[in-house]
């Protein structure tokens, strides 16, 4: 590079002190010099020449290198923007398998509560019964012993007033069991 830049400059000095001689000798700026245009010729072909040795082969290949690095990076970007959307997909995807299980979940709780609500009214309605139940049967063990206080209060009354018309105080036993044996036979004539 260096030769090179040693024959440019005197290539340049020649062609000045050609130009300076030429100047002297009453030329034109129109008008031809053969000198000039010989050695304007020799550093324009020794210019091209060196250039294409030492400089074109190095602009070649950078412009080469920075084209390629432009097509590897195109490609990374088709392959990344192909990537990127790859992985979209996948999100979509896996945002609606999300939104699904959600909706199934929300569904199954729907289902769930729903069921705990029909098994609690069950229950509602189960106890209701028993209580009624209770209630019946409390209701119809006070009755039966209301039925047979009264009855007892009845032989009682029956006895005392018998007595008090016989005048005489019978056996309490036997008046007893025939009284209550009167009052069933009154009862089953009911029915």
């Amino acid at each position: 590079m260096r030769s090179f830049l040693l024959i440019a400059t005197a290539l340049l000095v020649n062609a000045r002190s050609a130009l300076a001689a030429e100047a002297e000798g009453g030329g034109g700026l129109l008008s031809p010099n053969t000198g000039l245009m010989a050695w304007t010729l020799i550093i324009f072909v020794t210019l091209f020449l060196l250039l294409r040795k030492y400089a074109f082969p190095a602009i070649v290949a950078a412009v080469e290198a920075r084209e390629k690095a432009l097509e590897e990076a195109i490609t990374a970007a088709k392959r990344d923007r192909e990537e990127a959307a790859k992985l979209l997909e996948e999100h979509r995807r896996q945002i609606d398998a999300a939104r699904a299980d959600a909706q199934r979940l929300i569904a199954d709780g729907a289902k769930a509560g729903e069921k705990i609500r029909t098994d609690m009214v069950e229950a509602a309605r189960h106890q209701q019964q028993e209580i009624l139940d209770r209630a019946r049967q409390e209701i119809g063990a006070e009755r039966d012993r209301a039925i047979a206080e009264l009855r007892r209060e009845a032989v009682e009354l029956a006895i005392k007033g018998a007595s008090k018309v016989i005048e005489q105080n019978l056996d309490d036993e036997a008046n007893r069991k025939i009284v209550e044996d009167f009052l069933s036979d009154l009862q089953k004539a009911k029915r």
